[in-house]
């Protein structure tokens, strides 16, 4: 089991910027993959960014340039730096721990934080 907790969303006018994060804990292999998704109201959850413990990074078109993923391997943390946001950033964002080098398939979700992003 892998219990992930996250913190670091908030309200924020267009153009400002979050930081979220997330930290690991539990039964954490050495080789993993922590990811930031995001659910819209009406919509599907999304991939946001991941990165794994090799530091690969995989990053969705509405991320690029303005959010960075990072990592803390020895915190077992992510963050999720959020810049330039955008009312259409708004959601409940989660994190998802999966195991090996790629963040599809099955792994463990925090219980999200919601971002709240005013035009």
């Amino acid at each position: 089991q892998v219990q992930l907790v996250e913190s670091g969303g908030g309200l924020v006018q267009a153009g400002g910027s979050l930081t979220l994060s997330c930290a690991a804990s539990g039964s954490i292999s050495s080789i993993n993959t922590m990811g930031w998704y995001r659910q819209a109201p009406g919509k599907e959850r999304e991939l946001v960014a991941a990165m794994s413990t090799r530091s690969s990074t995989n990053y969705a078109d509405s991320a690029k340039g303005r959010f960075t993923i990072s990592r803390d391997n020895a915190k077992n943390t992510v963050y999720l730096q959020m810049n330039s946001l955008k009312p259409e950033d708004t959601a409940i964002y989660y994190c998802k721990w999966t195991t090996g080098r790629v963040t599809d398939g099955p792994g463990y979700w925090g219980q999200g934080t919601q971002v709240t992003v005013s035009s």
